[in-house]
């Protein structure tokens, strides 16, 4: 994955992202009700090592690019000010 650096950059990474989470998702018909319980969940259906891996690669990289973003827009804002 290419190092993204701007917000609409994030943005098309993160759709790639999602989509296959939710083939994931839908694959192993996860439902956590909780955010809190997606990984036991997840760790409880997914029957395949390496869609479990992904998964999980997924998710952090998810979180990951939504840090960046986030530190982008507020980089963004206090050059504004």
């Amino acid at each position: 994955m290419n190092k993204p650096t701007t917000i609409p950059d994030i943005q098309k990474q993160l759709e790639i992202i999602s989509q296959e989470l939710i083939a994931i998702i839908q694959k192993y018909e996860l439902d956590a009700q909780n955010p809190l319980d997606v990984i036991p969940v997840a760790r409880k259906q997914i029957t395949n090592d390496s869609d479990y891996v992904r998964f999980l690669e997924l998710s952090l990289e998810g979180r990951l690019l939504g840090e960046a973003a986030e530190h982008l827009n507020a980089s963004n804002e206090s050059s504004k000010g």
